[in-house]
């Protein structure tokens, strides 16, 4: 059973997806060439520091980081650490946050000076793959509308979907029932009820859609070494469509 989040739930989960968005929004604007992956993580202890949470990745099933950073090839998990952030890379961060026993999840992609069109384009289809499935997350839809939108938007400008990897609810837990796939066809699955809380998280390939993981058991690559993108919201199902929690504003 997919669980269904009362008012007062959904209030915390308001204040643990405005910090996590608050949180994300600044350690993408501080992302410059010459950087590495570590030092952006050593920048998110600080803002969870000084933001009095909790990193909802340090530590989970083991994860090293505070945050996932993962650049160009780098899907998803990438463990922060002596690479290099470089003119014209893709840095994709994943950030979680736990406040007061509830979660948030955003992850986006920043492009790091970057001119090339293809890359560009690549970021931008993703955001809009994002976008498609959002507008299916409303009440009376099934799951897999919301799956099938990110697919058809991916598909239909060259790009390949990620299948190993999916979205997935989330409350008291990081990771709650159900999955959510970034691809297969519409109207198959639970229907959507008001008060369900998801993760929805597009992984876009510039290439192909096979991945693998690399020999620290977390960093998943392309296995074509192509750049992937990122873009992830926690939102609240509701009647008239969703609420995004994982938002800067009040």
């Amino acid at each position: 059973m997919i669980p269904i989040k009362r008012e007062a739930e959904l209030a915390k989960m308001r204040v643990a997806g405005r910090v996590t968005a608050i949180i994300c929004g600044k350690i993408a604007r501080s992302i410059f060439p010459g950087v590495t992956t570590r030092d952006i993580d050593l920048y998110a202890e600080k803002l969870f520091q000084d933001h009095g949470v909790r990193s909802a990745f340090l530590g989970y099933r083991g994860y090293p980081g505070h945050i996932c950073v993962s650049v160009n090839e780098e899907v998803v998990h990438g463990v922060p650490g002596d690479r290099r952030i470089l003119l014209g890379d893709l840095v994709s961060l994943d950030v979680g946050v736990a406040v007061d026993g509830y979660h948030g999840d955003m992850a986006t992609t920043v492009m790091v000076g970057v001119t090339d069109p293809a890359r560009i384009n690549l970021v931008s289809v993703t955001e809009k793959a994002l976008k498609a499935g959002l507008a299916q997350a409303r009440a009376g839809q099934r799951l897999s509308d919301i799956s099938n939108a990110i697919e058809r938007t991916a598909v239909a400008a060259g790009y390949s979907v990620v299948r190993e990897f999916v979205g997935h609810g989330i409350g008291r837990a990081m990771h709650e029932d159900p999955q959510v796939p970034n691809f297969g066809p519409p109207g198959k699955g639970p229907r959507l009820k008001s008060g369900m809380t998801l993760a929805i998280e597009p992984m876009v390939n510039l290439g192909r859609a096979e991945v693998e993981v690399m020999g620290d058991g977390w960093t998943v690559v392309t296995r074509d070494r192509m750049p992937s993108a990122h873009v992830e919201h926690t939102v609240a199902i509701t009647e008239t469509g969703c609420e995004i929690l994982t938002c800067e504003g009040e």
